[in-house]
C-alpha cells in the first residue's frame, strides 16, 4: 500500500516538474521575440534575413488571344467628314470648253471671207456677158472695192477684184483685211446657146487684224476675255457647170464647185483683265476645211432697164480641222475639233440701167444654216460700167 502511494507521488512530481520547465521556456522566448521586433522598428541593429521559403509556382493558365478588331478610323477608308472647300475659284473645265468656241469663230471666219470673196468673182452676175468693171460698197460686213471681167479670147475670160473689208460675227472681229480674187473662165461659146463652162480661181487675204473673244464661268462669276492677233486666209476652187440662154432675156446655169480653204492664225495670249483665273495661250496654227457646193442661178432682164439675178446652192464641208492648240491654266493642253456641216448660200442682184452701159446694182449675199456658220447677210450697192 505504501509502495503504491510512493509511485503516485513520483508520477505527480515528475508531471509538475515538466510543467514548470515548459512554462519557464515559454516565458524566456516571448521577451526575446519582443526585443527583436522593437529593434527592427527602431532601426536598432541588423535584421537577420529570413530564410527563403519555397512555394511552388502555380501552373500558368493560357490567356486567350483576342481576334483583331478593325480600327474605328481606318486609314484606307474615306474620312466621314467632307474635305474643306478649295481656297480658289473653280471653272477650269469651263475655261477649257471655251476653246471650242474659238474654233467655231475661226470656222465662221473662213466661210465669211469666202462669201465676200465670191462677190469679186461675179457670183451675182450672169455667166456670159460683155466686159465690165464695177465699184461697190457693202454693209452688214463693211466692204469696198472694185471688180470686173475681161474677155481674153472668144472662150476665155478673166474675172478679178480687190476689196477692203471689216466684219464680225459670233464673238470675233476682223479689221484691216484686204481681199483679192481672180479666176479664169472657159466658156464653150462655139457650142451654141446651151453649153458647158469651167472656172478655176483663188481668193487671197494675206493679212488681217483679228480679235477673238472667249467666255467662261467660274464659281465667282462669268469671265469674258479677248485676244488680239493677225490672221490670213487662202482659198482655191474649181467649178464645172452648164449654162443655157433659154431666151434673149434669160440665162440659167447649174454648177458644182470644190473648194479648199486654209486659215493661218498667229499665236497670242489672253489680254490682261481684272479677273481671269484660268487664262489661255493659243499657239500659231492653221485651220483647214474642204467644201462642195451644188448650185444654180437665173438672170433675167425686165423691159430694157431692170436686170435681176438670183443664185444659191447647198454647201457641205468635209475634212475640217482646227489649228488651235491652247494651253489653259488648270486644264492643260486643249485641242478642239471641228465637225463637218452643211448650209445654204444665197445671193441676188437688182440692177437699174440709168443710161447705156451704166448700171446701178443693189446686191446681197449670205448664209442660212446652223452654227457656227449661222444666218448671215451682206448687202451693198455698186456702180457697174459695161464696155
Amino acid at each position: 500500500m505504501m509502495a503504491r502511494l510512493n509511485v503516485r507521488r513520483f508520477v505527480l512530481a515528475a508531471a509538475l516538474s515538466a510543467t514548470a520547465a515548459f512554462a519557464f521556456f515559454a516565458f524566456n522566448a516571448r521577451p526575446a521575440a519582443a526585443q527583436a521586433a522593437c529593434e527592427s522598428e527602431c532601426g536598432g541593429g541588423p535584421t537577420p534575413s529570413p530564410s527563403p521559403t519555397y512555394s511552388p509556382s502555380p501552373t500558368p493558365t493560357p490567356t486567350p488571344v483576342p481576334s483583331p478588331s478593325p480600327s474605328p478610323y481606318p486609314s484606307s477608308s474615306p474620312s466621314p467628314y467632307p474635305p474643306p472647300p478649295p481656297s480658289g475659284p473653280t471653272g477650269a473645265d469651263s475655261s477649257g470648253n471655251s476653246i471650242g468656241g474659238l474654233a467655231n469663230q475661226r470656222f465662221n471666219q473662213m466661210i465669211t471671207n469666202r462669201v465676200l470673196g465670191t462677190v469679186l468673182l461675179g457670183v451675182n452676175e450672169q455667166v456670159n456677158c460683155s466686159d465690165c468693171i464695177s465699184a461697190f460698197g457693202s454693209a452688214g460686213s463693211f466692204s469696198a472695192g472694185i471688180h470686173g471681167r475681161k474677155e481674153l479670147t472668144n472662150n476665155l475670160s478673166l474675172l478679178a477684184g480687190i476689196a477692203y473689208t471689216q466684219y464680225n460675227e459670233g464673238g470675233y472681229n476682223i479689221t484691216s483685211a484686204p481681199i483679192g480674187a481672180f479666176a479664169l473662165r472657159y466658156d464653150f461659146t462655139d457650142w451654141g446657146s446651151s453649153r458647158p463652162f469651167f472656172d478655176v480661181g483663188t481668193i487671197l487675204t494675206p493679212w488681217e487684224k483679228a480679235r477673238y473673244t472667249r467666255s467662261y464661268n467660274t464659281s465667282l462669276g462669268p469671265v469674258s476675255v479677248t485676244g488680239s492677233t493677225n490672221a490670213s486666209n487662202y482659198a482655191v476652187y474649181g467649178r464645172a457647170g452648164w449654162m443655157s440662154r433659154v431666151s434673149p432675156r434669160d440665162e440659167v446655169a447649174a454648177s458644182i464647185e470644190v473648194w479648199q480653204l486654209w486659215q493661218r492664225v498667229s499665236g497670242y495670249s489672253d489680254s490682261a483683265v481684272a479677273f481671269n483665273p484660268f487664262d489661255a495661250t493659243i499657239a500659231t496654227g492653221t485651220d483647214r476645211t474642204s467644201l462642195v457646193k451644188i448650185g444654180g442661178q437665173w438672170t433675167h432682164l425686165f423691159g430694157s432697164n431692170i436686170e435681176t439675178n438670183v443664185n444659191g446652192g447647198w454647201v457641205q464641208s468635209f475634212a475640217s480641222r482646227s489649228g488651235i492648240v491652247a494651253t489653259v491654266t488648270g486644264d492643260g493642253v486643249v485641242v478642239p475639233t471641228m465637225g463637218n456641216q452643211g448650209w445654204f448660200e444665197y445671193g441676188g442682184r437688182l440692177g437699174f440701167r440709168v443710161q447705156k452701159g451704166w448700171i446701178v446694182d443693189l446686191f446681197a449675199n449670205g448664209t442660212l444654216g446652223p452654227q457656227p456658220v449661222g444666218n448671215t447677210i451682206h448687202g451693198g450697192v455698186g456702180l457697174r460700167i459695161n464696155y
